[in-house]
């Protein structure tokens, strides 16, 4: 029997590979996600790896912070702190099980890959203080954040012609507040502690992977500071070409090279643990969320694509060696690069801020439903939102706009409208932003998907996946295990030199059971609802004007 550990997150995942009695066994330590707007809570997954059988769970609740309209923000120290109580409850169920910890092979580490840190790496201390109630607390800059507008703003008028896209051909990216780099940037002109950190030589940067790994693996008394190349590439400081960080844009963000970490495949081993039930197992994976569910979905070949529906949504599909610049507002980003000697791929990417962030708010803001399942239920009644369109643009536009200024709408409502045609219209919006993305990467790449492979919490709503099939036009297939990230973050460790228990070879890989969700309404009335849809969109960033005159930023 092949047993998996799985764990839902909203900052990390960590993997756990190891051999029992001639038994695959892969353990994912732990998973965050967000469980109501103002905490995070840690669920802890275990399942048998061909069957994808929950087996057993684990959780623990961290605090997420707003401190203003547009911040986010989370406590490292705590998360570190709920990785280790992870690991040590694991291996108690483990043993419950008759499982021997003592053959766990190998760990991987996959993240939400734009949050950032910076830490003292004398001290092993996160160097942004918040004080709350007397109380410190080490905070860094979650993706969501938007906070650095302003730092985005001064940094167009040095660019020529104000063009985002300038350092789109080094990056993939466009100059926008998502990128690590603006989030460090505005760390180092308002933070006076992490200034005085770099001049000291103290100050360490890193995506929440490279805090994981260099804690993990002794911190201040001797961790590795690394990332891997799918981290990297979502910083605005590495080439995706040469595979380094690039001196030209470090000096254009003004960022010292020397706090940045080494930048290194996403299989190999990093280093050891040094501490807890697992010390002396190596860590020896590493992806952004994203690469570890294309990997975890399978799509090593051309032109395969998988999107994960979790807080936001994330389209990828893999472009292979070969690096595909969009001309329709998405991504180039590194997929994977499965070993030190492994050539990298490369996928095109667009990203939807608020998937199922828009459930939450929902439950949490409006108060129309208690739970999240709830919403599919209200959906499946009303089966239409009767004319109801919903843009949920809380932190602007992502992928094919770009633009952080629109905000969210809800029109076309009348006397009618109730609840449950909300509750339509948020699933639809969903559906609809995933249809634009689908829309821009067909365009990009000149060959129409014939089909479109899910993964994520949000797959589990059947109302959701047969709406994206309708407004698509094309089957939706979902895979037992929804959260392929775990499994990604598994072959990614198991498949490393040195651990060598997971081959990647094509016929190695075991064939996953699929759920097919087919359209089931003519492409006319999908393309009329998709184009009222846009309608909505255009009224979105209208609306950034008046946001403007009423102080909201």
């Amino acid at each position: 029997m092949d047993i998996w550990v799985d764990a839902k997150k909203l900052l990390s995942i960590i993997t756990a590979l190891f051999l029992f009695k001639r038994i695959n066994v892969n353990l994912l330590l732990f998973n965050f996600c967000v469980h109501g707007r103002f905490h995070c809570v840690i669920y802890l997954q275990v399942f048998n790896a061909k069957t994808a059988e929950l087996l057993s769970h684990h959780q623990v609740e961290i605090q997420q912070k707003f401190p203003k309209e547009g911040w986010v923000e989370q406590d490292p120290k705590e998360i570190l702190k709920s990785v280790h109580e992870c690991v040590e409850r694991t291996c108690e169920k483990l043993q419950q099980l008759n499982i021997d910890i003592t053959n766990i092979k190998a760990i991987g580490v996959s993240n939400q890959r734009e949050t950032t840190v910076v830490w003292d790496k004398t001290t092993g201390e996160p160097l942004y203080n918040a004080i709350v109630d007397q109380l410190i607390l080490f905070m860094f800059l979650v993706w969501l954040d938007l906070r650095t507008q302003s730092t985005v703003e001064r940094l167009l008028k040095r660019i020529p012609g104000k063009n985002k896209s300038f350092f789109k051909f080094r990056t993939g990216l466009p100059l926008s507040t998502y990128f690590s780099a603006v989030k460090l940037r505005w760390l180092l002109d308002n933070v006076e502690e992490i200034r005085e950190a770099v001049d000291d030589g103290r100050a360490m940067f890193g995506t929440i992977d490279s805090w994981l790994i260099w804690s993990l693996t002794g911190g201040k008394n001797g961790g590795v500071h690394c990332t891997d190349v799918t981290n990297a590439s979502r910083t605005m400081l590495f080439n995706i070409h040469s595979l380094e960080w690039d001196p030209e844009l470090c000096q254009f963000f003004d960022i010292p090279v020397e706090i940045l970490p080494k930048v290194r495949s996403s299989s190999e081993i990093y280093g050891l643990m040094k501490s807890g039930a697992l010390t002396g197992v190596p860590i020896s994976g590493c992806l952004g969320d994203q690469s570890a569910a294309l990997v975890g979905q399978m799509c090593f070949q051309d032109g395969q694509a998988k999107n994960t529906y979790g807080t936001g949504c994330f389209l990828l599909c893999n472009t292979g060696q070969k690096s595909v610049f969009s001309q329709h507002g998405l991504l180039t980003t590194i997929a994977y690069k499965l070993g030190r000697d492994k050539p990298v791929c490369y996928a095109l990417e667009g990203s939807v801020a608020i998937a199922g962030a828009v459930v939450r708010w929902l439950r949490d803001n409006l108060g129309i439903v208690k739970t999240a399942q709830e919403v599919e239920k209200l959906a499946a009644e009303a089966g239409t939102s009767y004319g109801c369109y919903f843009v949920p643009a809380f932190s602007g536009l992502y992928a094919p706009y770009w633009e952080p200024s629109a905000r969210g709408i809800i029109c076309g409502l009348t006397q009618f409208t109730n609840k449950k045609h909300i509750a339509f219209a948020a699933l639809e919006a969903v559906c609809f932003q995933t249809r634009e993305i689908l829309d821009a990467m067909n365009k990009d790449c000149g060959i129409p998907l014939n089909q479109l492979q899910v993964d994520g919490g949000m797959t589990n709503n059947k109302v959701l996946m047969q709406l994206q099939s309708d407004i698509l036009c094309i089957p939706v297939v979902k895979p037992s295990m929804p959260e392929t990230t775990a499994l990604g973050a598994a072959m990614a460790a198991g498949a490393a030199e040195g651990v060598g228990i997971w081959s990647l070879n094509p016929g190695d890989l075991t064939a996953v059971t699929c759920e097919r969700f087919e359209p089931q309404i003519n492409p006319e009335e999908s393309e009329f609802r998709y184009a009222r849809w846009k309608k909505a969109v255009m009224k979105s960033m209208d609306t950034a004007q008046f946001s403007d005159s009423v102080g909201i930023s």
